[in-house]
């Protein structure tokens, strides 16, 4: 699709403010997500809502991170990370990876194991995507990490944990076939 450039003309000139956008992706509902790293960087971890399926061939995934954050250069160092998908009851581990507190006190919040690539897999996840990172586009504050999964450990039809209008709601799973 391409717009002409007469179309283009007529759109606004100035984007939509900052509180305005942050407003409406508040209206996004979304899975929580506990994104893991380990390797030659160190062991880190966060909380994001912000990943989403890319491709299926390969299966490629992306995740974003802000360039700020303090795990940022242990993620681009390693190259790889786990998405853990969480489940209903779960808000304080992802209030804790979501946090100020240092990465050994948020990897006690949880039981984890090694994934295929060696980044830390919860073991409580409703869903774990092991990945490695293939490429990274920068977009204003952020990197958008494109990855390809090279596992995934599922619990089947367990309740999801979703962020939507700023706060945490329960997603029943899929209620057993009669």
């Amino acid at each position: 699709m391409h717009a002409d450039s007469e179309a283009l003309a007529t759109l606004p000139a100035d984007p939509v403010s900052q509180l305005a956008f942050r407003d409406a992706m508040s209206s996004l509902a979304a899975a929580v997500n506990v994104i893991t790293t380990d390797g030659p960087g160190g062991r880190a971890g966060f909380t994001a809502t912000a990943v989403c399926s890319v491709t299926d061939q390969p299966p490629t995934l992306l995740v974003c991170i802000n360039r700020s954050a303090s795990v940022y250069e242990t993620f681009i160092e390693n190259g790889l990370l786990c998405v853990n998908t969480l489940g209903n009851g779960q808000q304080d581990l992802s209030n804790l990876f979501g946090g100020k507190r240092s990465q050994q006190e948020r990897f006690d919040g949880g039981q984890w194991e090694s994934g295929v690539t060696g980044a830390p897999i919860l073991n409580s996840a409703k869903l774990a995507l092991d990945c490695k990172v293939t490429q990274s586009v920068s977009v204003g504050t952020h990197d958008i990490l494109f990855c390809q999964v090279l596992d995934i450990r599922d619990q089947g039809e367990s309740d999801a944990l979703v962020y939507f209008a700023r706060q945490y709601h329960h997603l029943p799973g899929a209620a057993p076939a009669a």
